[in-house]
Parts: C-alpha cells; sequence; structure tokens
C-alpha cells in the first residue's frame, strides 16, 4: 500500500512539471495561439511588401489644382515628386518646402497621397494688392507685405504704389523716423485693406509720409486715406461716401468718423 501511494504522488509530480503556459493553456490553446501569431507576422510582412516592395502603390501620376498664374508644368517641375516611388515613402513636407522655395509665388500647397497611384498638389497663389515699378518692370507685393514676383507687364486691376515725399519737414521727419521700407508696407496695409470696389478702382497709391496716404481713382477721382490705422473703419466709410455722393471727384476718410466729398 505504501508503495502504491509512492508511486501515485510520483506520476502526480510528473504531470504537473511541465511548462507553467502549458499547465495554465493547454496544448490545443497554445497551438492557436502560435498560429494566430505566425498570421499576424506573415500578414505583416505581406502589408509591408505590398506598400513597399509590390509595384501595386507606386507613384504614377501627379495631379495639380488651384493655379491661376502658374502653369501645372510649373508646379510638377518644382515639385520634383519622385515618380515609381512607393506611394508611402514621399517625402510631402519636402515637397512642400521645394514648391514654396522655388515658387515664391505660391502662398500655401496641400500634398496629399490619392492612393493607390497619385500625388494631389493642391496650390494656392499670393494675389498681389501693389505694384512697385522697378525699371521698366513690376514687382508683385501681396497683402503681407511679401514681394513675390517681378513682370514685366503690369497685371490688370493693380494699383501702382507711388513714394511721393514731399519736401516738407513733417514728410523728411516722417521718412527719417520710419524709413521707406515702413511706409510701403503702410502702403500696403492700406491697399490690403480697400473694398472690392474700390480695390478695382484704385489706380495708384500715393504714399507722402507714414500718416499721409492718398489714392487715385478712375475718372481721375481721389481719397485723403490718411495714415494705415483703423483700414477696414476706412474701408467702410469711403464705399458708403462714394454711394452718397456719386458726382464727387475727391473724398477723405482720414479721420473716418468725420468723413467728407467735394466737387464735382
Amino acid at each position: 500500500m505504501a508503495g502504491s501511494a509512492t508511486a501515485e504522488r510520483g506520476a502526480r509530480q510528473q504531470e504537473s512539471s511541465g511548462p507553467p503556459l502549458v499547465r495554465r493553456l493547454g496544448p490545443r490553446r497554445l497551438r492557436t495561439i502560435i498560429i494566430l501569431a505566425l498570421a499576424v507576422v506573415f500578414l505583416g510582412a505581406g502589408a509591408g511588401w505590398a506598400l513597399y516592395g509590390s509595384q501595386w502603390l507606386r507613384v504614377e501620376r501627379v495631379s495639380v489644382s488651384g493655379t491661376k498664374v502658374l502653369t501645372s508644368q510649373q508646379v510638377r517641375a518644382a515639385a520634383a515628386v519622385p515618380v515609381g516611388s512607393p506611394l508611402v515613402s514621399v517625402d510631402t513636407d519636402a515637397i512642400e518646402a521645394r514648391l514654396r522655395s522655388e515658387l515664391p509665388r505660391i502662398h500655401s500647397v496641400d500634398v496629399e497621397r490619392s492612393w493607390p497611384h497619385g500625388i494631389g498638389l493642391k496650390v494656392t497663389e499670393r494675389t498681389p494688392v501693389l505694384l512697385v515699378r522697378k525699371g521698366s518692370k513690376f514687382v508683385e507685393v501681396d497683402d503681407e507685405g511679401v514681394s513675390f514676383a517681378t513682370v514685366s507687364e503690369a497685371p490688370k486691376g493693380v494699383p501702382l504704389l507711388e513714394m511721393a515725399a514731399s519736401s516738407s519737414r513733417s514728410a523728411a521727419a516722417s521718412l527719417r523716423r520710419f524709413g521707406e521700407a515702413r511706409l510701403v508696407r503702410e502702403a500696403v496695409r492700406a491697399a490690403g485693406s480697400l473694398p472690392a470696389g474700390v480695390a478695382r478702382a484704385t489706380r495708384v497709391v500715393k504714399v507722402r509720409s507714414y500718416d499721409d496716404i492718398s489714392l487715385e481713382l478712375s475718372g481721375g477721382r481721389t481719397v485723403a486715406w490718411g495714415s494705415a490705422e483703423k483700414a477696414a473703419a476706412k474701408g467702410r466709410t469711403l464705399t458708403a461716401l462714394m454711394k452718397a455722393a456719386p458726382a464727387a471727384r475727391h473724398f477723405d476718410v482720414s479721420a473716418p468718423t468725420a468723413p467728407a466729398s467735394a466737387g464735382s
């Protein structure tokens, strides 16, 4: 009897001496886990091959939208998208940086992957609000004060900047204090805030000093704008004033709360 009991205890010890995981899960459940793990590994390897090694998901076309002055060919050339490369590996940030560096006319660009074979370039171009004469050509300046392009022909509907600092003591003091670059920026602020109808009619933005900016409109009309401060209020006041006095030739909104018009 004692020998039989000892043998039974030894058998139980032998049964419980296997690996803890096997004891806990059982052989069948462990095999299932191993098969699933192998399946995940193979699926991951397959997905990696499909993304990077196969011909299924590679760049085959580059589409461009949003251009007005630039051509699609110019944008594609500057973007230098690596056609034929795996789509997932394309560095969209690098493409955006190249476009903004090589084509200053571009204000912003969205570079998007278009699965399975495309890259989309959605461009927003800068819009000029002023032209600065440079010899026989014109420099386009946007409402942020960025000089982004030099063109041989002035685009229609964009006013010309004229620096007309007078010899008066106040004008000379203004030029010394602010500098020409600052006065140009103030002119840009004024031009960029003009209501659409006034902007289309504006031919020249004339700057004499920091607080003496004026506009020359079509039909020989003029506007005393003053400084670039309170530009939005001045724009609204000018629009209302021009409607109220359509035959006037001169408008003064330098003090938008006390505007004036004259001439006919």
